[in-house]
C-alpha cells in the first residue's frame, strides 16, 4: 500500500464488527512499527495497557463517556506518556544510553533531558504527550497500513481510567485507541474539511 493509501485510509472508525478478532502477532507487530516514530533523544517515553477482555473493556467503557466502540472492537489501547521518562533511572532512557552513548556522555546527557524536559510539571507533561502523540499517530499509520481500523479517542474520565487500571502517577493518559475492523459494508463519509497549505503557514 502507498503510502497516500494509508493516508486515506486510515480513519477514526466508529462502528466495528465485533466478529473480527485482531490476533496478538497481528498487534504485536503494528506496536513494533509504531515503535519506530521519533521521540525526543530518543527516549521513547511511552506505553501501553492492551484491553481485550470483555469485562475489561465494559469496564473501560463505563468511565470513557459509555462509547460503544470501546466495546465492540475487540482491542483497545490505554496511550501512557511517561512523564518521569527523562530522569535517571528511568528503564528505557538507562536503555538508549546503555546501547546508543558512551559512559563519558552520561553527565552532558542526563543534564540536557532534565534542562529539557524537567524543570517544570508543565515541561515534563508537554514530553509526555507529545512523544505518545507521535507513537499513538505512527500506531494508526502501521494499523492502517495493516488493513486495521482505528479510533482515537479523548471521552474518557483520566482519573477514573488510571484508578481502574492501576496507572502509575508519573503516566499522563493522552488517549485510548480502539483497534479492529470496521463493520461489512459500513458506509464512510469523505474526509472531512482539511485547512490548506496556504491556511496552515503563518506569514
Amino acid at each position: 500500500m502507498e503510502f497516500n493509501e494509508i493516508l486515506e485510509r486510515r480513519r477514526a472508525i466508529n462502528f466495528f464488527d465485533p466478529s473480527q478478532d485482531v490476533p496478538d502477532e497481528l498487534l504485536r507487530t503494528v506496536l513494533a512499527e509504531a515503535a519506530m516514530a521519533p521521540s525526543s533523544f530518543n527516549l521513547q517515553p511511552w506505553k501501553v495497557k492492551v484491553v481485550r477482555d470483555p469485562e475489561r473493556k465494559a469496564a473501560l467503557r463505563a468511565v470513557a463517556w459509555d462509547q460503544p466502540k470501546i466495546t465492540e472492537a475487540p482491542v483497545v489501547l490505554i496511550v501512557l506518556g511517561d512523564r518521569d521518562g527523562w530522569k535517571e533511572g528511568n528503564p528505557t532512557l538507562e536503555g538508549h544510553f546503555k546501547h546508543n552513548l558512551k559512559p563519558e556522555q552520561r553527565d552532558w546527557f542526563l543534564n540536557a533531558t532534565k534542562t529539557l524536559y524537567g524543570d517544570t510539571s508543565e515541561a515534563s507533561l508537554a514530553f509526555a504527550a507529545k512523544n505518545a502523540g507521535l507513537f499513538a499517530m505512527s500506531f494508526m499509520y502501521a494499523a492502517a497500513a495493516r488493513g486495521l481500523d482505528t479510533h482515537p479517542m479523548d471521552g474518557f474520565d483520566r482519573e477514573a481510567v488510571r484508578k481502574e487500571f492501576d496507572i502509575p502517577d508519573n503516566y499522563w493518559i493522552p488517549m485510548l485507541i480502539a483497534v479492529g475492523h470496521r463493520k461489512p459494508d459500513l458506509q464512510v463519509l469523505p474526509k472531512a474539511w482539511r485547512q490548506s497549505v496556504d491556511d496552515m503557514i503563518l506569514p
